[in-house]
């Protein structure tokens, strides 16, 4: 990948309609998302949205790439934005406002929107938020607890999932979003909001989720008998996992750093006599053993899940014609569910969620094309008039994490056959050039 001043178009490019009604710019920087929306307005600039702007921990050169999409934010807005999105706290959508922070600190910026899951005055968010910080803790410590006992290949499954998060030791996620929100007013957004109506663009912009509702959220995997997406779901994890590696637990029997290696205790004295019983100095409760670790990946699965599932979704509605560009981060199946009850009333007609979705001509690919992100019947079936799918995935990087359907084969298939213009993903130029879409190193442009 190269910066917008070396960047040049590919083959596979056709030209840009010169009257479109908006421009996507999808970033090419990895296993992330980073999303510029033009809008062109009669009057004056065009009004421009920043969606997240991030990658994925353990990508090589990450803050070199993240500056590079910064600059040419810069240099596409001319140093401004109208309203920057920050759809939810995972470092692959969060990332380059630290990683990029000298040419981000650059950018004027009128308004922040981000989820109410992020309002301090709201007791759920603040439930929610309570539950990530001690589920991230007790996993770090199983991370550490498993690397300690020689299971490497449970702490890189662990080790990775807490990386959304951002790295250990480092910054957080929680740093990233303080640092965006810190550029301008705050709007924190709610379904039940009424639709922004702007009248130059003349565009209305809708906030589909995250639910108001901790269930929804909490519902992040497909039914098992009748599954509402494509492919096939992992089980749901046991109720009582977090719980059980909970930060304040006081069955391990260790504290929290774990500063002895396990095979240097078995050689100790000392934890011989008391730690490997059972024996008068060592009753059973108190041998060694790793048991307590074992719903440390289920719990990892259910946090990354259900902060996907507080994803900030927007639909930005096109007021003469109808059409929807959709924006659904990493929205998983509560989420979806959830925009089937929405409705709101505008000039006096019903607009349900479903509604949108039939009128969506741009789809941004949830969860880098997932198995748990698109809806089928409630979803992606209904979108007859789709256009273009944009997927912002990097498969190397997925298997890297042995992710390994990501993105799923069967939604890519399903995609293709829906989307009448086209499919494209940040890890694939294509053969051959499509309608009204550019390709850079750096970039790829959706005219629509």
């Amino acid at each position: 990948m190269a910066g917008k001043s070396t960047a040049k178009l590919s083959a596979a490019t056709a030209g840009l309609p010169t009257a479109a009604r908006a421009k996507i710019r999808m970033y090419r920087q990895g296993l992330g998302d980073c999303f510029l929306v033009t809008l062109p307005r009669q009057h004056g600039d065009p009004y421009r949205i920043l969606i997240d702007c991030g990658v994925i921990l353990g990508t090589k050169k990450a803050g070199e790439i993240m500056t590079q999409v910064m600059d040419d934010v810069l240099e596409e807005t001319d140093s401004h934005i109208d309203l920057l999105v920050a759809t939810h706290q995972h470092w692959d959508h969060l990332s380059g406002f630290i990683q990029a922070a000298d040419s981000f600190a650059k950018l004027k910026v009128d308004k922040v929107w981000v989820g109410w899951t992020e309002d301090p005055d709201d007791s759920l968010a603040n439930e929610l938020q309570d539950e990530r910080k001690k589920a991230i803790s007790a996993l770090r410590l199983a991370g550490s607890a498993m690397t300690m006992a020689g299971n490497s290949e449970g702490a890189a499954e662990i080790d990775a999932l807490v990386g959304f998060f951002g790295a250990a030791g480092g910054h957080s996620t929680e740093d990233a979003l303080k640092i965006a929100m810190a550029k301008a007013d705050v709007r924190y957004c709610r379904p039940a909001d009424d639709p922004v109506h702007l009248s130059d663009p003349d565009v209305r912009l809708y906030v589909l989720g995250p639910p108001p509702d901790a269930k929804q959220i909490r519902r992040t995997l497909p039914s098992t008998r009748n599954p509402e997406t494509y492919g096939v779901s992992a089980h749901l994890p046991a109720a009582d996992v977090a719980s059980a590696l909970s930060a304040e637990d006081c069955n391990s029997p260790f504290d929290g750093l774990r500063p002895i290696p396990f095979a240097s205790a078995t050689g100790m004295d000392f934890f011989r006599r008391r730690y490997w019983g059972p024996n008068e100095d060592a009753p059973a409760w108190r041998m060694i053993d790793t048991a307590w670790l074992d719903g440390a990946s289920e719990l990892a699965l259910a946090l990354d899940s259900a902060t996907n599932n507080t994803s900030l979704v927007l639909a930005i509605e096109f007021v003469a014609d109808g059409d929807v560009l959709l924006f659904v981060a990493d929205a998983q199946v509560g989420n979806w569910l959830s925009w089937q009850d929405l409705f709101w009333t505008v000039d006096e007609k019903r607009i349900a969620g479903p509604d949108l979705l039939a009128r969506t001509i741009f789809y941004k690919v949830g969860h880098h094309g997932s198995h748990n992100a698109t809806l089928r019947e409630k979803g992606l079936d209904l979108m007859k008039n789709l256009r273009v799918a944009a997927v912002p995935v990097d498969h190397q990087m997925a298997l890297d994490k042995n992710w390994d359907n990501m993105p799923l084969p069967a939604l890519l298939e399903a995609l293709k056959a829906t989307a009448k213009v086209g499919v494209v993903r940040i890890d694939e130029a294509p053969a051959e050039p499509i309608e009204g879409i550019a390709c850079t190193d750096l970039y790829f442009d959706i005219s629509v």
